[in-house]
């Protein structure tokens, strides 16, 4: 059977990652630099789609390792509303795989012309975008052919790992990211054929998690959307408790993304109680009663160990929308470059 682009393109994933992190370097550390000479108290981030999904990434990864607070900006208070925005002493991030979205590049202007220091992580370096910013973080992933991103949406998230381990001069993170490929390249090995045999015929499933793992569970909903034709729906694992585990009932499907942070103990109470409710739950990252355990990619650095499952779920999810008979190249209704304004 020939291979998916999307196969191709998960398997490129260590790859890309070890190339962004071998060849972006120098700019990688002149952005770093004007970072710790600007001291901001504030980050700002524009970014749609997956892309979003490493901006809430890289919030959690900023607030918990800088302690700066960091919000995302809808792109439309620019691009439609028209509204300037004083950002002097801040910086903005922006986020797209190909730099060209109309609404993305005039917010990023338009966070440049209130004051604040721009950061374009994009594939594209000569985009739109890319020159629009004061920094350009290039991904380095090379071309992206399936409409589902994987290995940009990965990269993204190094990048936006690298910049902040640079910034705060963090050796412990700086560290983590050299091992990463080899605990990206581990990831895309895991048996999760219990949770595929599980979701094979499912209408709907709860993905859960907390922290930087809360934005992996977004990810993870939107490509069983985009790939599966499944209705995926991401919540934090403390937030689920607040109306949607009402639904919840006998064999209601739910994975739960654990990771060996804090946040663990909330996650497996969390699982535990989903679970005596009568849901079918899946857990990463720990044991818990009622729970079926899914293998990870142990002793990870806990700012990287939820991109590791992020990797993880890519390669489970290309096999499971064959299983359930969707082509995960050409999603329906979908086409790889979205601009919105």
């Amino acid at each position: 059977m020939t291979q998916t682009k999307m196969a191709q393109e998960v398997a490129e994933i260590p790859l890309a990652a070890a190339r962004f992190l071998d060849q972006t370097g120098p700019a990688v550390r002149e952005a770093a630099a004007a970072l710790r000479r600007l001291d901001p108290g504030l980050l700002i981030t524009v970014a749609r789609g997956s892309s979003d999904h490493a901006a809430t990434y890289l919030k959690y990864a900023v607030e918990l390792l800088a302690g700066i607070p960091v919000a995302s900006v809808g792109p439309s208070v620019a691009s439609v509303y028209g509204r300037p925005l004083r950002l002097k002493g801040a910086v903005c991030i922006g986020i797209s795989q190909s730099g060209q979205s109309p609404d993305i590049i005039e917010l990023m202007q338009a966070a440049r012309t209130g004051g604040a220091l721009s950061v374009a992580i994009t594939n594209h370096a000569t985009s739109p975008m890319g020159v629009a910013a004061s920094h350009c973080l290039a991904l380095q992933a090379g071309v992206e052919h399936s409409v589902a991103a994987t290995k940009t949406f990965v990269t993204s998230v190094v990048a936006g790992l690298a910049l902040l381990a640079e910034w705060q001069q963090d050796a412990a993170l700086l560290a983590a990211l050299d091992r990463l490929p080899v605990s990206l390249e581990q990831a895309l090995h895991l048996d999760w054929s219990p949770l595929a045999a599980r979701l094979s015929r499912a209408q709907s499933v709860y993905v859960l998690g907390r922290g930087p793992a809360f934005a992996i569970a977004n990810e993870c909903a939107l490509k069983l959307k985009e790939t599966c034709g499944l209705h995926a729906e991401a919540y934090s694992t403390a937030e689920v408790l607040h109306g949607p585990a009402a639904i919840v009932q006998a064999q209601f499907p739910v994975l739960a993304l654990g990771v060996g942070d804090a946040a663990l103990p909330h996650v497996v109470t969390t699982a535990e109680r989903l679970a005596g409710q009568g849901a079918d739950v899946f857990l990463t990252g720990a044991a818990a009663q009622g729970a079926t355990e899914l293998p990870w990619v142990p002793d990870l650095h806990p700012l990287v160990a939820p991109l590791v499952l992020g990797a993880a779920f890519y390669s489970f999810v290309e096999a499971l929308a064959r299983r359930r008979g969707f082509d995960p190249d050409t999603p329906p209704h979908l086409r790889k470059v979205t601009e919105t304004v």
